[in-house]
């Protein structure tokens, strides 16, 4: 089992349709890190192969997720790949052992090792051997990952809270956890606010002070700073900027909801996304209602 490879891999060029993503919930992909390959790609075109497992025809990607998301935005059909004959628990081991250099982050070492006991039915000394890691740290990555609640790991995968702030936030109850990663989320909170915020609530004696400090922290973040504000905007400066943002926001939406399927994500990010976009349906359609009449109306001094 310590053996990735029965035979060595081939090389070959595959169509993007032909690329399974059943491993990609045991990866974070921020916008940046996409941005940033989907411009490397558009400059260098691509310069690794992504890294596959092949089993009974069915072939999975196993590293490359970020060049598969930038290959769809750019119009490609296709990517080479290496492509190993490997399945299970293998496979992981490949997706281990190809991102040794990048270094996964806790959080996805922490999905690799969930996705050996739950998925495989590993024991915990049996994913110890195969990952050459000690029982102990295998024992450590298996509670993070089934400590954190579902809410708050789609947080994660969506970008919406970063993987070193869930770390704090895994210190915390599970009744606890998605309050505090929904302020962290909402006002930015930097790795040391988290930790800071996380200890608070860790010394609060209930959960009534708990509220309340969330509550604060809110509140607290949400005042605007005192000097070097900009000038107030005229209504019509308001209605223009606001126009701006939302119609680059949309556009960027909608790239992103072209480029993959949401079943790909993952169940609970997919449930998580589905939610909000089914709330932004609602807010989009009351602002078509309102702009309706105003767009359709005839500009004053029009001939």
């Amino acid at each position: 089992m310590n053996e990735t490879e029965c035979k060595p891999p081939t090389v070959s060029t595959l169509a993007l349709a032909e690329l399974g993503e059943r491993l990609s919930p045991l990866r974070l992909r921020s916008p940046e890190t996409l941005r940033t390959m989907e411009q490397s790609l558009s400059r260098d075109g691509q310069l690794v192969a992504v890294v596959c497992s092949q089993h009974a025809g069915t072939i999975e990607l196993v590293d490359g997720f970020k060049r598969l998301v930038g290959a769809r935005k750019l119009g490609w059909s296709t990517l080479r790949a290496e492509i190993h004959e490997v399945a299970g628990p293998t496979a992981k081991l490949l997706l281990w052992q190809s991102n040794v250099r990048q270094e996964l982050t806790a959080l996805e070492e922490a999905w690799v090792v969930r996705a050996l006991y739950r998925d495989d039915r590993l024991t915990q000394p049996q994913i110890a051997q195969l990952l050459g890691r000690h029982k102990s740290w295998v024992c450590r990555r298996l509670v993070l990952a089934e400590g954190l609640v579902e809410g708050v790991e789609a947080n994660v995968r969506l970008g919406l809270v970063s993987a070193t702030a869930a770390l704090e936030v895994a210190r915390l109850h599970r009744c606890n956890q998605e309050a505090c990663a929904q302020v962290i989320a909402r006002r930015g909170l930097t790795k040391r606010q988290t930790t800071e915020l996380v200890d608070r609530l860790l010394a609060a004696p209930d959960d009534r002070a708990r509220a309340a400090l969330l509550a604060d922290v809110e509140r607290a973040s949400a005042s605007p700073a005192p000097s070097n504000r900009r000038p107030s905007m005229t209504p019509g400066e308001a209605i223009v900027a606001d126009a701006a943002v939302i119609s680059s926001r949309a556009a960027r939406l909608h790239a992103r909801l072209l480029e993959r399927p949401l079943a790909s994500l993952g169940a609970d990010v997919e449930q998580v996304v589905t939610r909000r976009l089914g709330e932004l349906h609602d807010v989009i359609g009351a602002l078509h209602r309102t702009l309706t009449p105003v767009v359709n109306a005839q500009p004053a001094g029009a001939v």
